[in-house]
Formats: C-alpha cells, structure tokens, sequence
C-alpha cells in the first residue's frame, strides 16, 4: 500500500468536535477500503489566506494514510459530496514523518538573536541627545 499525506479544510461554522468526527468518518471509510489511518492531527480554527466560500476562518485537519489508492479515491469522492469540506489535498510520500508536524511544535523563536543585544554593540548618540547635554 501506498503512504499519503491528506489534509482537509472544514467549514468554520462547525464546532472542534464536528471537525473530529469528521476525521473518524473519513478514517472509517479508508479502514472500510483496506486502508489504515496512524496520525490524526487537528490543527485548529485558523484564517485561511483568502475567502473560500464566505469562509475566511477554516478548521485544518491533517491525517497519515496508508492504503490503497481506490480507498483514498472513496474518501476523496464523499469529501467532494460533503458541504462542511471545503478544500482538501493529499500527497503521496516515500514515509511519514516521525513525531508532531511542522503545525503542531511550538514555535520556538529563543535562538534568535535579542534586539540591542551584544551583538551590535553601542546604540548611536542623536544630536539632539548631544544638544541637551551642552
């Protein structure tokens, strides 16, 4: 069986939970197919870059699949038939990547160099500063 990378975009008026069983829904129909689903991550309510059928807020859910492609092609085909998914994309890849995605680790922003730190040495004196002092 194939490995793939499905990612689907639900409706930002149902709930986090709908979302879920949305998730369950589609993982049954891939296990129902001779399918497998080893990840499920569900990203959140976040703003999507541009309107996408009056919705600007969309719910992200992610899953690790390993089936077969007319299984994948049956979830692809209720997702076409279901209102509360508005875009959805999968991929196929060599292997899954070990661990949380790039969405879900925390955004660790400390290794970067602090404004006014050590590494650029003395702030500049202004005139105006020069003038008062006089």
């Amino acid at each position: 069986m194939a490995l793939y990378e499905h990612t689907f975009l639900a409706r930002q008026d149902i709930s986090a939970q709908q979302a879920e069983a949305l998730a369950e829904q589609f993982k049954g129909v891939l296990e129902e197919n001779g399918g497998s689903v080893s990840k499920v991550e569900n990203w959140g309510l976040k703003t999507a870059a541009y309107r996408i059928q009056k919705n600007r807020k969309v719910h992200y859910i992610h899953m690790n699949v390993d089936a077969p492609a007319p299984a994948v092609a049956e979830m692809e085909r209720q997702m076409r038939i279901n209102e509360d998914i508005l875009r959805y994309m999968t991929i196929r890849v060599e292997e899954h990547e070990e661990g949380p995605s790039a969405m879900m680790k925390k955004n660790d922003r400390d290794d970067r160099p602090r404004r006014g730190g050590d590494d650029r040495g003395p702030r500049p004196e202004r005139k105006e500063e020069k003038a008062s002092e006089e």
